[in-house]
């Protein structure tokens, strides 16, 4: 399958797969992750996270058993779902092991009868280790656009997806009217760069999500390609001037 978008906007090199290179970039940054994350989005990232969530409407005629979060990185989605509904079984898979040796720090430090719910394990977002019809729920928070192949991405979901059930993918996207974007491309290209090489010591991390972001599929493109992959019932909401959208979608 040809590669298109941001399937060929490698963190590192043309020499290596992405999915290895997105492996060992995560690996790296892992120790910052948190810190930047709530750093260049000014804490933000809560409320978009909260925003998305809340839209699938958990409890209120949808009361999923089991969730997959997959592109987990330190938990925070899978975290938040627990504390929505303790009672779900909620499975958080990552290539990174730094990322995952986070999430599990943090999942240590949290009441033992919500740490019953959770496991992290390393897993492949393209070839996902569990047989068809498993979950009820799957998220995606900033991984898609890291996908090696993503229309494989999402036909994995759709198979490991109960029919009925839902998936929720949240991604950075480019704000669309131009003022808003010309600041934007100053902010993401310029100062995040800078600020994230001095946090995590990797500063091609940073210059490589303003590339991946602005090559990925974005809104009505990303519902299509869902919809290609056999979900239904697809929409989007852009939040903040533009600056990450959600995506709710049905099997």
């Amino acid at each position: 399958m040809t590669k298109e978008g941001a399937e060929l906007v490698n963190p590192y090199d043309s020499e290596t797969g992405k999915g290895k290179q997105v492996e060992r970039m995560f690996d790296s940054i892992a120790p910052a992750y948190d810190f930047m994350n709530t750093a260049m989005t000014f804490g933000l990232h809560r409320w978009w996270r909260n925003r998305a969530l809340n839209a699938l409407r958990i409890g209120d005629g949808f009361r999923p058993v089991k969730a997959l979060d997959i592109a987990t990185g330190t938990g925070d989605v899978a975290f938040k779902l627990n504390d929505m509904n303790p009672e779900m079984r909620i499975t958080g898979i990552d290539l990174s092991e730094g990322m995952l040796k986070v999430a599990q720090e943090k999942l240590g430090k949290r009441p033992a009868d919500h740490r019953k719910s959770i496991t992290f394990e390393k897993g492949d977002s393209l070839d996902l280790g569990y047989e068809d019809d498993t979950f009820d729920l799957i998220t995606v928070a900033y991984g898609v656009r890291n996908f090696e192949n993503l229309r494989k991405g999402y036909s994995e979901m759709f198979r490991v997806l109960k029919p009925g059930g839902k998936l929720c993918v949240i991604e950075l996207s480019c704000p669309r009217t131009p003022l808003t974007r010309t600041l934007y491309n100053i902010y993401s290209r310029r100062i995040i760069p800078a600020v994230g090489s001095m946090v995590s010591g990797d500063k091609r991390a940073y210059t490589y999500l303003p590339e991946s972001i602005a090559a990925a599929p974005q809104r009505d493109a990303m519902t299509g390609i869902m919809k290609e992959c056999g979900f239904s019932q697809c929409r989007w909401k852009s939040l903040t001037m533009g600056a990450v959208t959600y995506y709710i979608a049905i099997k």
